[in-house]
């Protein structure tokens, strides 16, 4: 498998660039603002999102000053989600690092995330870029729904197979979509291909997260046992949801029971995993990932042959094969 430095190889002059154009992004006169938005630029992720832009635009026309408004805006969005998410979790840490509410409190963290909004809003109304303001403002829209649909589901524990499905598509794939539609809107007026584009990275969204769901079951290398991080969290993900459906009612009864009132015995939670396990929801959930991601390969068949084209079905292949 390729790694993302290799992946990003058509557009790595681009990534560079776009560097300073989400540091620039967030700048302010506020001396705290400044600090605190230099902390979150240091400790930048994979840019996965950004990547989904910028090759989605090379291989539906040409990148342009306008692609790169699209990927700054959408990590605009990403991060004021992910500080606002830490918040709302009461996590203490974001990859490893302390994260914005653990070091200036959850009053800060919140205000830096309307902050990083608005600067996503202003950047947009600026250049006048309003269909990309349309398709992220969408994706705001299904990602606060999502998650509280599943917080209202959550408390029942009666999250089907279809319900399920929603969940992901609105939490995490609205996103990843938003990212490959503004790519093709930044470089093309066509609404059909900013939607065609929109679906192919819904659908990579899905298996990117039937993936995290996985890794849930995964050994984790300084224990050597599961993490079983979803099932502490009271989080119903597709291989328990595929297991349950398959289980007695007593079966069902005892594990429901354990998710909800034994989520922090590592020894129950170890039962759970491998009643998942013997069940086959794990090999049930990897099956379905790769539907989503062969699904969206298939759609690239439509395009012409290109470097960004090759990169970005080997960026859908990474997102499915990444090891966390």
């Amino acid at each position: 498998m390729l790694t993302l430095d290799q992946i990003k190889a058509p557009i790595a002059a681009e990534m560079d660039s776009f560097e300073s154009h989400f540091r620039d992004s967030m700048k302010s006169k506020v001396a705290l603002l400044d600090k605190i938005t230099h902390y979150i630029v240091k400790r930048k992720g994979k840019q996965m999102r950004p990547m989904f832009v910028f090759l989605s635009a090379g291989m539906c026309g040409g990148i342009n000053d306008s692609t790169f408004r699209a990927a700054t805006l959408i990590e605009l969005l990403h991060t004021a989600t992910l500080v606002h998410d830490d918040v709302v979790d009461d996590s203490n840490e974001r990859r490893g690092f302390f994260s914005v509410n653990a070091l200036w409190k959850n009053k800060i963290a919140v205000l830096v995330g309307d902050y990083l909004l608005s600067r996503g809003l202003l950047l947009s109304v600026e250049n006048k870029e309003h269909r990309l303001l349309g398709i992220v403002t969408n994706s705001v829209r299904e990602m606060s729904e999502g998650e509280l649909m599943q917080i209202e589901k959550a408390r029942k524990l009666d999250i089907d197979e279809m319900v399920y499905f929603e969940i992901i598509r609105q939490k995490t794939a609205s996103l990843i979509a938003s990212c490959c539609s503004c790519g093709a809107a930044s470089v093309s007026d066509d609404d059909v291909l900013a939607e065609k584009m929109r679906l192919f990275g819904e659908y990579v969204g899905i298996a990117f997260q039937i993936k995290d769901d996985l890794f849930d079951y995964e050994l984790a290398n300084e224990t050597g046992k599961p993490s079983g991080i979803d099932i502490k969290e009271k989080k119903m993900t597709l291989p328990l949801i595929f297991s349950l459906n398959k289980s007695t009612k007593s079966e069902k009864r005892h594990i429901i029971n354990i998710v909800k009132n034994h989520n922090t015995d590592m020894q129950k939670v170890a039962e759970v995993i491998e009643f998942v396990k013997q069940k086959g929801g794990i090999t049930y959930a990897e099956q379905k990932m790769l539907d989503y991601q062969n699904s969206a390969l298939k759609m690239l068949n439509d395009f012409s042959d290109s470097t960004y084209k090759t990169s970005l079905a080997e960026l859908v292949q990474f997102a499915t094969r990444r090891k966390k």
